[in-house]
């Protein structure tokens, strides 16, 4: 599967936003039904992202259309569940996931769920925020190897990792994140591919600087993450952009790989006065078959 770059934030209670879904360009988005839905709303917001998922059949969307539920621990989770999956939505974002545990109590719910609204098995996909809780990083290397057929990708999130460790700030005193969140991000990271799943970057908080949020998300794709999560629509296009391979690193990666089949069963070859071996080429590899997906 392609990696989904852009993961875009609709609050799930609200009809004017929802209305702006097919022509925001995102490869995803997340209708929410947890943090930005008032308690008062809930019941509503259900109502409307279900109609909203179920009157845009798969195939026929311009996007995946996914739905951040509200956390087990809330008492709400299962009503989101029955209240959203006959509509067939792409995947279920889990809050506040503690570990592997949770996507298999998700997943059991999904099951018979799913069974319930005739909905194909398995068909819905998750991703946990998997780094919310004091508990949830020690548990991101249990990812791989769990059998979680159901999982896409891991994200995370400092937001609430803060408030639950009563941290005043999440960042340093240079206005990055602090050692903590800079340590569940790379561990994310790890456990995303050790898992074999999709990495994806948290918000960049500042929709208006979108200097800062390209230069973020290309750092964060040279350092493996395949997309990020994005809280305003005017952050996509910079999001999906910044996670395409240039035409340069296209350009670069062919000349390695025209390189190796010009010289023919080497392990390793002389480009540009420096010596590359077989994990430059396996990276070039990648690299293109990246760049022909998302253009496909």
């Amino acid at each position: 599967m392609t990696p989904l770059r852009s993961w875009l934030f609709i609050p799930g209670d609200s009809e004017k936003k929802l209305g702006k879904v097919d022509d925001c360009g995102a490869d995803a988005v997340i209708l929410d039904l947890e943090d930005s839905v008032a308690a008062a709303n809930k019941p509503a917001g259900r109502a409307l992202v279900a109609a909203f998922v179920g009157a845009r059949p798969r195939g026929a969307r311009a996007c995946q259309l996914w739905v951040r539920i509200n956390p087990f621990d809330s008492g709400l989770a299962l009503e989101d569940l029955v209240a959203v999956v006959g509509a067939a939505p792409d995947g279920i974002m889990l809050p506040k996931c503690d570990g592997p545990d949770d996507i298999r109590r998700l997943s059991h719910y999904l099951d018979a769920l799913e069974a319930q609204a005739g909905v194909a098995p398995g068909s819905i996909k998750i991703v946990p925020v998997a780094t919310e809780t004091a508990a949830a990083p020690f548990t991101l290397g249990a990812y791989a190897g769990a059998g979680l057929d159901r999982l896409l990708g891991l994200t995370w999130g400092a937001e609430d990792l803060s408030a639950a460790l009563g941290a005043s700030s999440n960042l340093d005193s240079a206005g990055g994140w602090a050692l903590t969140y800079r340590l569940v991000r790379s561990l994310t990271l790890l456990g995303a591919k050790a898992a074999g799943v999709q990495a994806i970057d948290t918000l960049y908080v500042d929709f208006r600087d979108e200097a800062g949020l390209r230069d973020s998300s290309r750092a964060a794709r040279a350092e493996g993450f395949t997309g990020r999560l994005a809280i305003h629509p005017a952050q996509v296009a910079a999001i999906n952009a910044s996670f395409m391979p240039s035409p340069e690193e296209i350009a670069h990666a062919e000349r390695i790989v025209a390189a190796f089949a010009a010289a023919s069963g080497v392990g390793t070859v002389g480009l540009d006065g420096r010596m590359v071996d077989l994990p430059h080429l396996k990276q070039a590899e990648g690299l293109l078959a990246l760049a022909a997906a998302y253009t496909r």
